[in-house]
């Protein structure tokens, strides 16, 4: 890995770096906030994975997430939200799919199937490079987002069980076959009308059948003018009805940064005690 940036901010460091990635076969960048703590041991680490069109520099700039991240002693790891500068036909046309639209999956068509893998990016390559690098603490990984990151952190958490210890989601769009929406993941999955079970089987609030007892912890929030809220609520009673533990959270606001930065810090206690109490219930 190469540092290409340095910071010291809100009682900590953030670097940013580079590194040549073996699954989606380009460089990445992502971004690291380390607190300056005392600690007995490893620091738990927390990825935060942004939404639509965003990079790492989303969340680092305007969340202001690593004050909260030095309060309660957590690293902070903001991964990019695609593969970048691959200039694949198509690749930079919308805003929706291509460049900074990865939605987290493993993309099944081709040519982006090759590098368009934020799946195995973000539960296999960089727990392992966090860790073996930067000494975070890989029993103790949490993850989170917003919007198309928050149905990411959800979604990998339950794809991959054992990677993380607890996972939150803020406005995530939870279903990715939601009517209203039917964002362009088409690319990379391939057409919903040929391809349904892909988009249900990727859709978070279809596989929660696949969710085991004893879970680990789920916050899920949401607000009341979001536009995803009516998804997020049918995930909540979805969940209850499979007597999986969760929190859920409905307050005033809407799919915006003024939402998430209010409600980030509610989550970083969230995964604090999460690391740390064995019945977080």
């Amino acid at each position: 890995m190469e540092c290409i940036q340095e910071v010291r901010t809100w009682g900590g460091v953030q670097r940013v770096f580079r590194h040549a990635s073996k699954t989606t076969h380009c460089d990445m960048e992502f971004a690291v906030f380390t607190p300056t703590v005392p600690a007995a041991g490893p620091l738990p680490a927390l990825f935060y994975l942004s939404g639509l069109t965003c990079t790492w520099a989303n969340v680092a700039d305007k969340a202001g997430a690593q004050r909260f991240a030095a309060e309660h002693g957590l690293m902070l790891v903001m991964p990019d939200t695609s593969p970048r500068g691959l200039q694949l036909e198509g690749e930079d046309e919308d805003w929706d799919f291509g460049t900074g639209a990865g939605f987290y999956v493993n993309a099944s068509e081709a040519p982006w199937k090759e590098h368009y893998n934020m799946f195995d990016y973000v539960t296999e390559e960089l727990p392992s490079l966090v860790a073996g690098e930067l000494g975070a603490d890989q029993a103790r990984i949490g993850v989170t987002g917003h919007s198309m990151g928050g149905h990411g952190a959800l979604f990998l958490a339950i794809r991959n069980q054992g990677t993380f210890t607890a996972v939150s989601s803020m406005s995530g769009g939870v279903d990715l076959t939601y009517s209203t929406v039917k964002w362009e993941i088409a690319t990379i999955l391939g057409s919903f009308e040929i391809f349904p079970d892909r988009w249900y089987s990727h859709s978070v609030v279809n596989i929660v059948e696949s969710i085991p007892e004893g879970f680990i912890p789920v916050l899920i929030d949401c607000g009341y003018e979001d536009f995803f809220i009516e998804i997020n609520r049918t995930l909540h009673h979805r969940l209850i009805e499979k007597n999986i533990p969760h929190i859920y959270m409905e307050k005033p606001g809407g799919h915006s940064w003024d939402y998430w930065v209010n409600t980030l810090d509610e989550h970083l206690r969230f995964f604090e005690k999460a690391f740390n109490e064995p019945d977080i219930y």
